[in-house]
């Protein structure tokens, strides 16, 4: 095959690098754009790396909402509780299986009301957490989309069930959150959201990503007050922390009797950091803030996404979705009898002449159809880690990049 055009190039041997950079603890009222930039520009000086344009900077959500003072107590949660469901009977109905996610929130739902119906979806929760597993179900003759089972008969059928990863059998520690907030508790198992309805009218809706088709189903069926946890903590509740759009969603436990919740205004700091990355060293950067990556892990079949999205704030360059070909597809379909540099060259022609659209050219797959952010910020997520690391902002430097960049 005849290539019109030869492309002269250094080879690069590195493409897309992920750092972690460490940073000062944060606190309330720091001045974290300014952290942030600081720790980039030291940590370049003091590795021996250079920034460029198109760089990302990605910070994690939790250290934005710590320097936010985005906390709230289970005191503020009990009376938004109270003042939305009316602080009797309510079903709670699809949380997550969590210690860190959901258990600090149950104390402050549990204390808004005296009696809480608690139903758990089975096998799993909605991000994989097991409570049985299918084989068990099959030898029980349960049909999880048609069976509801009470407690008892949870117990009869599977018994003591503990976490893979955390060795905790939710159902006892939920069953007791409730108890010790003052509440009585009844726990069901089911995963048609409507059978709550046959133990409470007042519902609280804790599934994440399916939230707005559960709180539909259930007004249409008759519920009477029916609230997301996106609809808990929407607004302060004298002087609490608060997020307009996710409420509750996205927080984590601080203390025994409070949670930091998502952080607020992220665009806005975004655009504070790729502001001061250009002033300070000429490059125009792309800035994000990020929660949970979206990825499955194997073995304990738990998929991470406990947040209501990757990010809640990037710079404009950030929008969109990956315009790449699949450059195995173009080896062995377009240019199979090309090889050494003769290929390389066909390959690097085909990339120099890609139109700005490749959606629905058959040489794009493979490649992964998913928004950018997503994608950068699981990437994020799995450099910075959620432990002890210390390096809550992440420098991707090259994603933009393709075979032909030098």
């Amino acid at each position: 095959m005849h290539v019109k055009e030869r492309i002269d190039f250094v080879e690069r041997k590195v493409g897309t690098v992920s750092r972690g950079i460490r940073c000062p603890i944060i606190r309330e009222g720091d001045d974290l754009a300014g952290i942030v930039t600081g720790s980039i520009i030291e940590a370049a000086d003091a590795e021996g790396f250079s920034l460029h344009d198109r760089d990302v900077i990605a910070v994690t959500e939790s250290i934005v909402a710590r320097a936010q003072g985005n906390y709230a107590s289970t005191e503020a949660i009990a009376k938004d509780v109270r003042n939305k469901l009316g602080g009797e009977e309510i079903g709670v109905i699809f949380p997550i299986l969590s210690r860190n996610r959901f258990a600090i929130c149950l104390t402050g739902i549990a204390k808004g009301a005296k009696k809480v119906i608690l139903m758990l979806t089975y096998p799993s929760d909605e991000v994989g957490n097991g409570l049985v597993s299918l084989d068990a179900l099959d030898t029980a003759g349960i049909d999880p989309f048609t069976d509801v089972l009470t407690l008892a008969e949870y117990r009869k059928y599977f018994g003591r069930s503990v976490h893979t990863f955390t060795g905790i059998d939710y159902v006892e520690y939920y069953e007791q959150i409730i108890k010790n907030a003052g509440s009585e508790a009844e726990i069901i198992f089911a995963n048609n959201p409507k059978e709550i309805l046959n133990y409470a009218k007042n519902v609280l809706v804790c599934d994440i990503h399916s939230r707005q088709r559960t709180k539909k189903l259930l007004k249409a069926a008759g519920g009477e007050r029916i609230y997301g946890l996106d609809d808990i903590l929407s607004e302060s509740i004298d002087g609490s922390g608060f997020n307009s759009d996710y409420g509750l969603l996205g927080s984590n436990k601080s203390t025994e009797t409070k949670v930091k919740l998502f952080p607020r205004n992220c665009s806005e700091f975004v655009s504070q950091v790729q502001k001061k990355i250009e002033e300070s060293t000429g490059h125009h950067v792309e800035v994000m803030v990020y929660g949970d990556g979206a990825f499955k892990d194997p073995v304990g079949k738990i998929w991470e996404f406990a947040d209501p999205c990757v990010s809640p704030g990037y710079t404009k360059g950030l929008e969109g979705t990956p315009n790449e070909l699949k450059i195995k597809y173009l080896a062995d379909n377009d240019f199979n009898e090309l090889s050494g540099e003769e290929l390389r060259e066909a390959i690097s022609q085909k990339i120099k002449d890609k139109p700005d659209s490749l959606v629905g050219d058959m040489s794009t797959q493979g490649t992964t159809p998913r928004r950018l952010i997503d994608l950068i910020g699981s990437l994020a997520d799995l450099t910075s880690g959620s432990g002890d690391k210390g390096t809550p902002v992440v420098l991707i430097q090259g994603y933009f990049d393709n075979y032909i960049n030098d």
